[in-house]
């Protein structure tokens, strides 16, 4: 048991089985306590981790707002130096915060410390990068145009990719010059709690950064409702992404929203059938397709349906179930119960609705402990609802088209337009196809993910835009000063 003391107060803590949290000198932290099951692996017990209620959101903010003016007046450098330290803090404690992903989401701990946590480190050092390059302000004619911090933001991130998420909001939005109260899930809050103690030992000054865990409707409708918060960054459902709108919408504050998806990938006639599958496959099944821009759909020829079936079920084949803390696991559990019995009772209802099972199924896999689903392939039709609803689990649908008119009008009927992908042989008709295609990003042969490029979506997943420059924007305030014109 490790002693820290803030204030005087004694922080007792021995993660992952218990966290006690009190007001640090620089931020507000909430204090009372709930009992939540995070357990995703049949190693360790079913509750992991005591969090607080979330009762201090109105003071996180008001302690958001009084820190502000000082924080924005803050040499940008200062700021940039301070992201720096994180960085570093990160670094030091990525074991740990791997380990504590991999508990939480069930992500097996390889990908957890590539994806969970190396993807974190290098937002955190690319937000200072950027906003050290960043075109501040610009002249055009008379005028000075500035950019200048929203003001309090209020985060509310998800638990898929807790860390993340956390980061492509926190980062840009403190280098910004913006304070920031974050609400991350209550699903995965431990991985945001260790960050808090990174940044606290960076040395932010009181108030520019404040978490407060809770549910939605305790603490996420308070940041979103709150005259105060000047700007919401949501990630998350759909539904619940409606909700943060409604009620930011009572006090007119910018709201930046990354929803659902049910993102296309398109397999062209003269692309490499076999590379084309195995990368829709693995684009689908990343964290056990807890993943919002999950390629779920497989667009194919009719023509070549049977041998993509067959490919299909052979990749499915070769992805290892196990505990998220075993060095072999490929495929880990699902977050929660309640997410397992959703993914189940879809499969179930697809095979009700005439889908074709290639792999998998809605039988629970001979695992003792932990919330299992096999990765699943189902041959659909473009309107069953396995084709149109956002599933979130290793649930792969195939449709078959007739040509490539056919295919780009299968991949636009949808709500959401997140993600997608699109294969072909010739890069050029490949995309002219991705083009057509409405949705944020389009992988072209499976091109990587690019974090300096925009991400966000189209429709109903949401607007705003994510990474890079594009990310340090959503958070910044266009001025213009006219200044008297010279005369000539």
């Amino acid at each position: 048991m490790a002693h820290l003391y803030y204030l005087g107060v004694p922080l007792l803590l021995e993660l992952p089985l218990l966290l006690l949290v009190v007001l640090l000198p620089a931020m507000w932290l909430a204090t009372g306590y709930a009992l939540w099951r995070l357990a995703r692996d049949g190693r360790w017990s079913s509750i992991i981790a005591h969090l607080p209620l979330g009762a201090e959101a109105e003071q996180a903010v008001l302690a958001a707002r009084a820190a502000f003016d000082a924080w924005s007046q803050t040499p940008l450098e200062d700021r940039c130096t301070l992201i720096d330290k994180v960085v570093e803090g990160l670094k030091a404690r990525a074991e740990e915060m791997a380990v504590a992903i991999a508990r939480e989401v069930g992500m097996p701990i390889k990908l957890s410390r590539m994806v969970q946590v190396g993807g974190p480190v290098f937002n955190w050092a690319n937000a200072a990068k950027q906003a050290r390059r960043f075109q501040w302000e610009e002249q055009v004619g008379h005028s000075l145009v500035v950019r200048e911090p929203v003001g309090v933001v209020g985060c509310i991130t998800p638990w898929n990719f807790p860390l993340n998420q956390i980061t492509l909001k926190v980062a840009p939005a403190l280098a910004a010059g913006c304070t920031v109260v974050l609400k991350p899930s209550e699903i995965a809050p431990i991985n945001a709690m260790i960050l808090a103690e990174i940044i606290h030992e960076a040395g932010f000054p009181p108030g520019v950064f404040n978490l407060v865990n809770g549910s939605g409707p305790v603490v996420g409708e308070v940041l979103s409702s709150h005259p105060e918060v000047d700007m919401v960054s949501f990630t998350g459902s759909t539904r619940a992404g409606k909700r943060v709108g409604e009620l930011a919408s009572q006090s007119i504050k910018r709201v930046a929203l990354e929803l659902g998806g049910k993102s296309a990938s398109v397999i062209l006639p003269d692309a490499d059938l076999a590379a084309a599958v195995k990368g829709s496959v693995s684009a689908c099944m990343l964290n056990s397709g807890q993943t919002c821009s999950a390629h779920t759909r497989m667009l194919v020829p009719a023509d070549q349906l049977e041998q993509a079936k067959a490919m299909a079920a052979a990749a499915i084949a070769k992805l290892t179930l196990g505990p998220s803390l075993d060095e072999n696991t490929r495929l880990g559990p699902l977050v929660s119960a309640a997410q397992r019995d959703r993914v189940l009772s879809f499969i179930e209802l697809g095979i009700e609705e005439g889908a074709e099972l290639v792999a998998g199924g809605a039988e629970r896999p001979a695992i003792e402990n932990g919330y299992f689903v096999q990765p699943t392939v189902l041959v659909v039709e473009p309107e069953h609802t396995l084709a149109r609803e956002e599933i979130f689990g290793p649930v792969l649908v195939i449709i078959a088209y007739r040509d490539e008119e056919d295919a780009i009008r299968i991949a636009n009927d949808t709500i959401y337009g997140l993600g997608g992908g699109v294969w072909s042989q010739d890069e050029a008709r490949a995309i002219r196809v991705a083009r057509r295609i409405r949705t944020g990003q389009v992988d072209i042969n499976g091109a990587p993910f690019n974090s300096n490029a925009p991400f966000g979506g189209y429709k109903q997943s949401g607007h705003g835009r994510e990474n890079g420059k594009f990310g340090l924007d959503e958070f910044l305030e266009y001025k213009s000063l006219q200044l008297k014109p010279t005369e000539k």
